[in-house]
């Protein structure tokens, strides 16, 4: 409690109230040595009076040492009552004793301890009013005067040393105590510094048991358990990219500075997440000042690098295939060209052989300008670009696609049939995408399809409206239906070989379905023909 004093803790009121019981005891003993003449005494003036003293003071003892005060009042109440006894007991009783006056610094103390300087001085005063008052009685004794002065001067000194231990202990303690919130500010700062930060961190001591962690320490391994106290190896199962279990521990303590390692992976359930680990050991400064190799404990920064590494996987494998796509046309278009250019210097090479072969050529140019218009619009939609949505009439949407794949499909001897509700209503997407997907559906119908029809189907819904293409075409095997989304892929159908494709459409058109929001629906059974659809919501 702090009352117009120092800030007094539990130790201290427990020991000012086991002094507060003890000291009236003593002096009990004391004044009953006084009543049976064992120790000569100039003050003592009767038993009863004695009695009247003592008694009241013990039982206040007791009752201070069993209900400590809770307020203010309480505590003033106490420290005067106090006061009031010693003064009558000094006064009464035992007089100026130099061993019994000691215990005033008692009162000194604990009046400092509660009131501060302005109940010391109290205290003091009160000392002096009960020094002068017991001289003027016994004003014709000499020695007794003499004693009384060595005894103020006694308790003064002993009193002024003790408060001077006392208010340097305060002092050391206040320093302590703001030594000790700034520690615990800066703490709270790191720790909220940490906690905002994306990144996993982990703080062991030298034994790998963990100390500190931050919010995203839980949300990578996927646990609201407390990671306080354990070992950092019983956390993290880590293995390498050979598949062999990676003690961390170990690991860090081989280290000698920061060590940074993104081969190392963590099994949650059937997930398998790879991890950027970087670690480093911490060096306090007892441990640089000592000189030796011992560490502190370790800092482990941990990022999720699975979607990086994958899209770096991704973007290797795309270049190599890209190049190898890429590689054989433009030999099929050198070697033609080079031979046509040989070709001519010949008159007797028939026009129809260089018409051949000029063909072959420009048939390779048209499958690279596919390949690169599926790359461009892969580009788009990876990049968000012409994303934005519209009002797109249905209607008009439809026909447009219609009369453009019509002369198509005509030259291949195919009936292309328009299957739509009477009313179509109107969808808000970006124009780009709906006609880039359907696009991409119509002529892969087309090509795949020998003989019978395609039909363009669309269908309104009560809140949507679904586009389906229909054809008899060759149709895709069951095992081919799972991988035909995957880029590059073409089916081992001889079929499929005979016709020129890149590999490209269906993974475009998976990622331009991804960028509105749909989900393409595939049906098909080899040798019956295929239906690609999905829906959009109408606009309301």
């Amino acid at each position: 409690m702090a009352i117009g004093g120092t800030k007094v803790n539990v130790k201290t009121a427990k020991v000012i109230r086991y002094v507060g019981l003890i000291v009236p005891v003593g002096l009990f003993l004391y004044g009953s040595l006084i009543k049976y003449d064992l120790i000569a005494s100039t003050s003592f003036l009767n038993n009863g009076l004695f009695y009247a003293i003592i008694i009241p003071w013990l039982i206040l003892a007791v009752y201070q040492f069993v209900f400590p005060g809770k307020s203010e009042l309480s505590s003033v109440t106490r420290i005067v009552l106090y006061h009031l006894f010693a003064t009558a007991y000094l006064l009464c009783v035992s007089g100026l004793a130099l061993p019994i006056v000691t215990t005033w610094t008692l009162l000194f103390l604990a009046t400092y301890a509660y009131f501060g300087d302005n109940g010391l001085r109290l205290s003091v005063i009160t000392l002096l009013i009960v020094v002068v008052t017991d001289s003027a009685y016994h004003v014709e004794d000499t020695k007794l005067l003499t004693a009384n002065i060595i005894a103020i001067i006694t308790v003064l000194l002993i009193g002024v040393a003790s408060i001077g231990i006392s208010r340097i202990r305060e002092t050391e303690s206040d320093a302590l105590d703001h030594s000790k919130a700034l520690e615990a500010l800066e703490r709270d700062r790191i720790l909220t510094l940490i906690n905002n930060l994306a990144d996993a961190i982990i703080s062991t001591d030298e034994n790998g048991i963990v100390r500190v962690y931050n919010a995203s320490s839980l949300s990578l391994l996927d646990t609201n358990n407390n990671l306080n106290g354990r070992n950092i190896d019983e956390i993290l199962h880590l293995m390498d990219g050979d598949k062999k279990r990676v003690s961390l521990l170990k690991e860090m303590q081989k280290s000698r500075g920061v060590v940074v390692r993104d081969d190392m992976t963590i099994t949650f359930s059937d997930d398998i997440v790879r991890l950027e680990v970087t670690y480093s050991p911490i060096r306090g400064t007892f441990s640089r000042t000592r000189g030796g190799d011992n560490e502190d404990g370790y800092v482990i920064i941990m990022r999720d690098i699975t979607k990086s590494k994958s899209l770096e996987e991704e973007r290797d494998e795309f270049i190599s295939v890209i190049s190898h796509e890429l590689r054989t046309p433009i030999t099929v278009v050198e070697g033609t060209v080079s031979n046509v250019q040989l070709m001519m210097e010949r008159p007797d090479i028939p026009p129809q052989r260089l018409k051949d072969s000029l063909m072959v050529a420009h048939d390779q140019v048209v499958f690279l300008a596919k390949m690169v218009n599926d790359l461009s619009t892969l580009s788009r939609a990876e990049r968000g670009v012409a994303d934005t949505a519209e009002d797109i009439n249905v209607r008009i949407l439809i026909d447009d696609i219609y009369n453009e794949y019509a002369p198509e499909a005509k030259d291949k001897n195919l009936h292309f049939d328009l299957d739509t509700s009477p009313s179509l209503g109107t969808i808000n997407a970006s124009k780009l995408y709906v006609q880039e997907l359907l696009q991409n559906f119509v002529t892969n119908a087309i090509k795949y399809t020998n003989e019978g029809n395609v039909t363009l189907i669309v269908t309104k819904h009560k809140d949507t409206v679904e586009f389906a293409v229909k054809d008899t075409g060759i149709g895709i095997s069951k095992s081919d239906q799972s991988k035909i989304f995957n880029k590059f892929y073409r089916s081992e159908d001889y079929r499929t070989r005979e016709t020129g494709g890149t590999g490209l459409g269906l993974y475009v058109a998976l990622k331009l379905a991804k960028k509105l929001g749909c989900h393409i629906e595939l049906t098909s059974r080899l040798n019956h023909g295929s239906t690609f659809s999905f829906s959009l919501p109408l606009k309301k």
